[in-house]
């Protein structure tokens, strides 16, 4: 097994520290210490060079945010019914 760019660790580690970022604020710091523990041992492993765990962590935080961006950006589904003129469920 040799190393590789980007380290997969590390772009899965920010990218789910990020999303749950996203959906619990009060968490951040613990989420993105995780992730730079997770990255950093990949390092101190000797699996992968620094640059490799540097692009890992910026694709995986992008990729992350652009998936809650583009959930954002959907319609909640009572808007959708409403726009559509569909049926409201009962109270």
């Amino acid at each position: 097994m040799g190393s590789s760019f980007p380290s997969g660790h590390a772009a899965t580690a920010f990218a789910g520290a990020v999303i749950l970022a996203v959906l619990v604020r009060r968490a951040v710091p613990l989420l993105l210490a995780l992730a730079v523990l997770v990255a950093f041992s990949r390092i101190y492993l000797g699996v992968h060079y620094p640059l490799d765990v540097l692009g890992g962590a910026a694709i995986g935080a992008a990729l992350a945010l652009a998936l809650a961006y583009a959930l954002r950006a959907l319609p909640r589904p009572s808007e959708a019914r409403r726009r559509s003129g569909g049926a409201q469920p009962p109270d």
